[in-house]
């Protein structure tokens, strides 16, 4: 089969960004004034999440030296509902593997499965909350502000889902993904949130927005109070950001890495055009993909490939990097089973692509509109295939790095990634 000629493509986004990442996040919490509740040897939890956050360790350690100067007693503790496998060690290696451990961020981390049920929403939902958070004189909640994959609103990932999902734990996820089936994802969060900071402790939240080439935008902290409308605003400037494909009509999407640490569902729905709907766009997504193979999984997942049966087509190496116990749980988890389905798997990338490229139609391969991403967070550079180059040459915001070469295959029939060049 003959398959599309590639061409290498820069993307030029709006890109604010953070220089020095300590002294801004010092300014921001300095900026609510924590003296005035903080007392000196009091313990403040702060948490850590499984998402890949751009400088989450810098960031992190930045809070512990700010709650340290005000003589507390700062501990970080992983929230992150089932991920990890549902156990504390997994948990604590997620975050470890991201760079946040006790030799770095100067202080303890303390990993815990078990929960406090601190409270019930309207709606009769008990309300979860991880046991050493509960016992914290203080609790800061720190997290990515963005859209979420499945879930739409005024707010969506980022300090509530914090609260609710993260702090939650895997007693907490399980009971509030459930009742969101029931009532709406507004709602839920809405009502567990205000529990949480009824009764939690909440001191401050530090709200991080990323820009599109997947480094720190933004870092805000947040006075309790204020979460809801500052998180709405947030939101809204995350959205502006958030990296996407170069064309919105795509026959083929090739995904080098899908993975927890990348997004909550691998690959991030708000990128692909599947937000409504696993296997298609509908009128409300902004980009429509046909068919979508995903060719491995990031280092950082551990083999939870949740997200994973949004793709068509995946190989066989793909198959043999998923943990089909830790990806079961955080899909069962989530209220989603079918991200946990596998794809249709050849050995290798070529036969993928030959039996992926019978599936869009009556375009024939060599002229299939053809896209290639390491991720769906790391975007600058894409290769995209010779059918999008008329377009490409009407794009001031699209820079050509090479002219069109074959698909570069190894030895063994494989792909090379995006960023082996």
């Amino acid at each position: 089969m003959a398959f599309p000629r590639m061409i290498r493509v820069r993307q030029n986004f709006e890109a604010p960004k953070v220089n020095d990442i300590p002294k801004e996040v010092d300014l921001q919490l300095s900026g609510l004034n924590l003296a005035t509740r903080v007392k000196p040897g009091q313990s403040v939890a702060i948490t850590a999440g499984s998402r890949g956050i751009a400088n989450i360790a810098v960031i992190i350690k930045a809070a512990v030296q700010h709650f340290q100067k005000l003589g507390a007693l700062p501990f970080i503790v992983p929230a992150m509902g089932s991920h990890g496998g549902g156990t504390a060690e997994g948990q604590r290696a997620i975050i470890e593997g991201y760079g946040v451990t006790e030799e770095f961020c100067g202080c303890p981390i303390k990993a815990s499965m078990e929960t406090v049920i601190v409270g019930e929403t309207p709606h009769g939902v008990p309300v979860h909350f991880d046991k050493h958070a509960r016992g914290a004189d203080h609790v800061l909640v720190c997290g990515r502000i963005k859209p979420h994959t499945n879930f739409v609103g005024d707010i969506e990932s980022g300090l509530h889902k914090m609260m609710l999902i993260g702090l939650g734990k895997h007693n907490g996820a399980k009971i509030y993904h459930r009742a969101i089936m029931d009532y709406s994802w507004i709602e839920i969060v809405r009502s567990v949130a205000d529990e949480v900071i009824k009764n939690c402790k909440v001191v401050a939240g530090l709200g991080i927005v990323e820009n599109a080439y997947d480094e720190t935008g933004l870092i805000a902290a947040v006075a309790p109070e204020q979460f809801f409308q500052r998180e709405k605003e947030l939101l809204v400037l995350a959205k502006q950001w958030l990296p996407r494909l170069p064309f919105r009509h795509v026959h083929l999407l090739i995904i080098d890495e899908i993975g927890k640490n990348i997004s909550g569902t691998g690959m991030d729905t708000n990128v692909i055009g599947r937000k409504y709907n696993d296997h298609k766009a509908t009128e409300r997504d902004d980009t429509t993909v046909k068919t979508v193979f995903v060719r491995g999984l990031t280092e950082a997942t551990h083999g939870n490939a949740c997200g994973i049966g949004m793709a068509e087509f995946t190989n066989s190496k793909t198959i043999a990097q998923v943990d089909r116990r830790i990806t079961a749980i955080n899909s069962i988890t989530g209220g989603h089973a079918p991200a946990a389905a596998l794809p249709i798997a050849f050995d290798t990338d070529r036969e993928v692509l030959e039996n992926a490229l019978t599936t869009i139609g009556l375009t024939t391969p060599e002229n299939a509109k053809v896209i290639q991403i390491t991720d769906t967070l790391h975007m600058a550079e894409v290769l995209v295939s010779e059918a999008y180059l008329p377009e490409i040459q009407k794009r001031p915001d699209l820079q050509i790095l090479g002219p069109a070469t074959e698909m570069q295959f190894d030895a063994d029939g494989n792909l090379q990634p995006i960023n082996a060049h």
